[in-house]
């Protein structure tokens, strides 16, 4: 139960890591100084203050980055990889010790890493979107529905996992839904 409840925690990390890379690492870094969370063994540096001080110097300059025209376009390209990365690690930090280091990694990779990876290609995509319709007036509203849907999946992450599984799987399966009808409608639409 105990791996199920981890990979639940894991996934909602993840998905936050999707829309900002240092949130979900700046909530984990808190919640464990406060003693809210352990993580395990070989993340230990997530409890250390100074860590928790660079994350949230990284965090804050991240943010303020994004509201940076063009320079939040740019940004994609290094957070791609970078969001994988901060999944993944998220996941594994919050593993539990009942798995094997080996299967640990892989379901990190798995979970935390594609979760990641899902949610930042989604904002990749509705940034270009944003920016190919209304010049990038639109993506500081965007940026800062990113920033809060990090910090609100990763608090919630911590208290009602299960429920954070649900509602990124909901999501998931919404845009996939919406993605079908608008490339159904470019489809049916006669040149």
């Amino acid at each position: 139960m105990e791996t199920i409840l981890g990979l639940c925690i894991g996934v909602g990390l993840s998905a936050a890591c999707g829309f900002r890379v240092f949130v979900p690492l700046l909530v984990m870094s808190v919640a464990s100084l406060l003693g809210w969370f352990e993580p395990m063994q070989g993340f230990e540096w997530l409890a250390m203050p100074a860590v928790c001080i660079g994350l949230a110097v990284a965090t804050i300059s991240e943010i303020g980055a994004y509201y940076i025209p063009w320079v939040d376009n740019a940004l994609d390209t290094i957070s791609t990889p970078a969001a994988m990365i901060a999944g993944t690690l998220a996941t594994m930090a919050v593993s539990s010790g009942e798995m094997s280091q080996f299967a640990s990694w892989a379901a990190a990779i798995i979970v935390g890493g594609g979760t990641a990876t899902a949610v930042q290609m989604s904002t990749v995509a509705a940034r270009g979107v944003s920016t190919a319709t209304t010049g990038g007036i639109a993506n500081p509203v965007l940026s800062t529905g990113e920033w809060v849907g990090a910090l609100v999946l990763s608090v919630l992450s911590f208290l009602i996992p299960v429920f954070v599984v649900i509602l990124v799987i909901a999501i998931v399966i919404w845009l996939v839904r919406r993605i079908r009808q608008k490339n159904q409608i470019h489809v049916d639409t006669p040149l």
